[in-house]
């Protein structure tokens, strides 16, 4: 065989493994998996945690929780399904287990209330080191309550849906609270959502106790009289036997005592008519949704990537709120 001719042939068997070659049949590429985005999957964390501390709020979020049983709630068969809902959120520091260690955590916890209206548009600011309690109007706290728009609808325009779920939001940035006071900065830590039940007495229309503090010499005598359990003859010479009080000013601390109970009274009075009068001037509509009102109180579900929360779970959301119908 000449030369050319084996060059030939060499040349016809590299065309014919190239044919080969391409007409071999490619896999086809695997498509990436991206699981999908819930429709109220960021319901939760679009919830202001009122009252928590700024400090603490990057804990909160460090962990995954699971606030499924939130977002069931609005489906079909749900507690909220086609309800309108306004939603505030808190947190509740508790001593939790988590991977094999306990440690105190905040636990992220959203109220739901089922109501025609807003339940209230103000914020209570109470504290122990605080003297006396403040309500005021929670715009005074950059808080209010907004259409929540879930996943699905965000493409659309905001105006012309008819939401039904509200969340409490705060427009306050973090970063600029370094601009504040610090009194300014620590109303925040002292917020609870406020609700006033006209139907319902407050506990402190109901108490018989009153805080004393009596400037006596050399330190003030602090002590709680209760105006039916306590007699003040008794009371006062039980302090005195206990070197709170001395002797000498035993008739002026009886006297401001009494002084003090004239006032609770009278406050705990005008509680009561307020109440009555706000009753009185009220709708049979009004009326009505105040006593359909349903309070649903919402934890994590238990979830491996976040500590288990179902020992620590309590109905009680704050003192203006009460407790919840119902824990989920």
């Amino acid at each position: 065989m000449s030369k050319a001719t084996k060059r030939k042939a060499k040349q016809n068997e590299e065309s014919k493994q190239r044919n080969k070659r391409s007409t071999k049949i490619k896999p086809p590429k695997q498509d990436e998996y991206f699981e999908d985005k819930r429709n109220l999957e960021d319901l939760w964390r679009e919830t202001f945690p009122v009252g928590t501390e700024w400090d603490q709020l990057d804990s909160v979020y460090q962990y995954k929780w699971n606030f499924s049983n939130l977002e069931n709630a609005f489906e079909e068969g749900g507690v909220l399904h086609g309800r309108k809902v306004y939603l505030f959120g808190c947190t509740e520091p508790q001593l939790v287990w988590f991977k094999d260690e306990s440690k105190v955590v905040c636990i992220p916890v959203v109220v739901a209330v089922v109501s025609p209206f807003p339940p209230s548009d103000k914020i209570g600011i109470n504290s122990v080191q605080r003297e006396s309690e403040e309500i005021i109007p929670m715009t005074q706290m950059k808080m209010d309550w907004v259409p929540y728009i879930p996943l699905e609808d965000r493409e659309s325009q905001v105006d012309k849906l008819k939401s039904l779920i509200f969340i409490l939001s705060c427009t306050q940035r973090r970063a600029a609270l370094k601009h504040l006071k610090l009194d300014r900065v620590k109303k925040y830590e002292y917020c609870l959502p406020y609700f006033y039940q006209p139907f319902k007495e407050d506990e402190l229309e109901q108490s018989t106790e009153v805080q004393i503090i009596f400037p006596a010499e050399p330190k003030p005598v602090f002590c709680e009289f209760d105006w039916e359990l306590d007699e003040l003859e008794e009371f006062a010479d039980k302090l005195i036997e206990e070197e709170e009080l001395s002797e000498d000013q035993k008739d002026t601390f009886k006297e401001f005592v009494k002084e003090k109970v004239r006032e609770a009274k009278k406050s705990n009075r005008e509680a009561r008519e307020a109440r009555r009068k706000v009753i009185a001037e009220m709708s049979e509509e009004t009326k009505s949704a105040f006593e359909a009102m349903r309070f649903y109180k919402f934890y994590p579900m238990q979830s491996p990537d976040a500590p288990d929360v179902s020992n620590v779970k309590s109905p009680f959301i704050n003192r203006y709120y009460g407790k919840a119908h119902e824990v989920l």
